[in-house]
């Protein structure tokens, strides 16, 4: 592959606009130390992903909500990142920015470096680790390699994008829509349709990283209810892009009689359990609380507690709807536990979800779970749930009730998304015959997409869940190389299961 001319080299946030009760204009010019506009700045609200960028004029106009104090964050490559303050937004406002030269560094022969790979690999656009520099420190900031099912639309990059002009420029052409948010997202789903993507896994720039949220606080940006304008173009190019390469799948479903099998109990609630002597009496009173017009019960798989989970557990022991179950295996994440619980004699009809360290929102949750089945005939039921503290007070983002999931397109669009929210219920013979792969991390994912890929997924939509956020919670707070692991085992999930989507559709021509 020959690069003509110089390499493409962007420096690319990309993100969207909130909602709001009123919305203002923030507009103006951004220009260099020595008055020169300046493109391709990134500008975004601080802690959010409400953006744009400027263009070849240095011009950018961006919506935000009136009534907030708003602080702006500009970047771009080859200069510091600046930031302004706004106190109160109530109209329209004009703000010009100058930016200087920049903390942003390429490391030695970086580019030639990046030029070469591009070459040999005959990339599209090729993508590289870096160090980042936080509060003056610097640390490794590796990402990940870019995968058939990497489809989620906040795919970490880094900052350093270099493309090949030619394969830019024929991807651009075959775009069809104009977005206000989902451009980049659409442009590098269609390179990816003919070009690799080639992540260099050398550490070839660093960077002054601003948003020092804990994992736990960002990963929940992409279903925040305020960045709904954002979803919605997101999905269009992701269901562009499935039409395109053979993986969507009409709005067909195979029906349910819900008649299979002989079971004691209309529901049960599995709890898979280890060490959470802080939240398990709270978890299995928000069960037996539920008041309902059928029979039901709580299976609770204790993998080998030693905190004292085991004995809090026991001091329910005379509740006969308990179930109490400690395997005899060592060997058996919470994708394990569970397929222990629903596979014991006495699991229900339908088995409902019920993390360890989370309640039930109300003692109606467990009846409007099961009444979804029957009235929206589907095999998979997921509900609506409510970001809290340890004491269950609301904290950001509030409410996540995926309304990104429609009945129409919400198995499509769920192949962008990285989860599908909370409680998840599950029609127990299918989910015995499908069984939930024996990992602690992505198994309710991939269950979730295997289901979707001949059954409806019914929605509630009112919250019926509370998930708590605290220090002890397992992804309150993770460390870049364990978010790089679930994110490449989730891609992972979605390469298999868009695989096994464009062998159904070939098949059924």
């Amino acid at each position: 592959m020959k690069i003509r001319a110089i390499a493409t080299l962007l420096f690319i946030l990309f993100s969207i606009s909130a909602f709001g009760q009123g919305r203002a204009k923030i507009s103006g010019y951004i220009r260099d130390a020595d008055g020169n506009p300046l493109d391709l700045v990134s500008i975004r609200v601080k802690n959010t992903l409400n953006g744009t960028m400027s263009n070849e004029k240095g011009h950018y106009s961006l919506s935000v909500a009136t009534g907030d104090s708003v602080t702006l964050i500009y970047s771009c490559l080859g200069y510091n990142k600046a930031e302004r303050i706004l106190p109160l937004v109530t109209k329209d406002m004009r703000l010009n920015v100058q930016m200087n030269y920049t903390s942003l560094e390429l490391g030695l022969f970086a580019l030639e470096r990046m030029i070469h790979i591009a070459e040999d690999s005959a990339a599209g656009m090729v993508y590289a680790d870096h160090y980042q520099v936080t509060e003056g420190k610097q640390s490794n900031a590796p990402v990940i390699d870019y995968q058939f099912g990497s489809l989620r639309d906040d795919f970490n990059f880094g900052s350093v994008l270099l493309f090949k002009a030619s394969a830019l420029k024929e991807a651009a052409k075959r775009m069809k829509s104009d977005y206000d948010f989902a451009g980049f997202y659409d442009l590098r789903l269609k390179l990816s349709q003919k070009y690799p993507l080639v992540h260099i896994n050398e550490y070839l720039y660093s960077e002054v990283e601003n948003d020092t949220r804990k994992s736990g606080e960002k990963i929940f940006d992409y279903v925040d209810p305020k960045n709904r304008d954002r979803q919605i173009e997101m999905e269009e190019a992701c269901t562009e892009h499935l039409q395109k390469i053979g993986g969507y799948l009409k709005p067909e479903f195979q029906k349910i009689e819900f008649n299979t099998g002989n079971f004691p109990y209309e529901a049960s609630v599995i709890i898979p359990v280890r060490n959470r002597i802080r939240t398990i009496r709270d978890a299995i009173r928000s069960v037996l609380s539920q008041k309902a017009d059928f029979k039901f019960n709580l299976i609770i798989i204790d993998n080998h507690s030693t905190d004292g989970t085991t004995e809090a557990i026991d001091e329910f022991k005379d509740d006969e709807r308990l179930i109490h179950l400690i395997p005899e295996r060592n060997d058996l994440g919470i994708g394990g536990c569970w397929n222990l619980g629903v596979h014991h004699p006495l699991c229900g009809k339908f088995a409902v979800q019920l993390d360890s360290d989370d309640v039930y929102a109300h003692d109606g949750t467990l009846q409007v779970m099961v009444n979804a089945f029957y009235e929206q005939n589907c095999a998979m039921v997921v509900g609506t749930y409510m970001m809290t503290d340890f004491d269950m007070n609301m904290i950001a983002p509030g409410i996540i009730d995926h309304k990104e999931w429609t009945p129409e397109n919400g198995r499509n669009n769920a192949l962008r998304i990285n989860g599908l929210g909370a409680p998840r219920a599950f029609y127990t013979p299918i989910l015995r015959e499908l069984k939930v792969p024996n990992t602690s991390y992505g198994e309710d994912y991939a269950l979730g997409l295997n289901f979707s890929r001949q059954y409806q997924i019914g929605r509630v939509y009112e919250v019926v869940y509370l998930c708590r956020r605290w220090d002890d919670n397992s992804d309150a707070s993770l460390d870049i190389v364990k978010m790089n692991a679930h994110n490449l085992y989730k891609d992972r999930i979605r390469t298999w299961e868009l695989q096994a989507r464009i062998a159904l559709n070939k098949k059924q021509r």
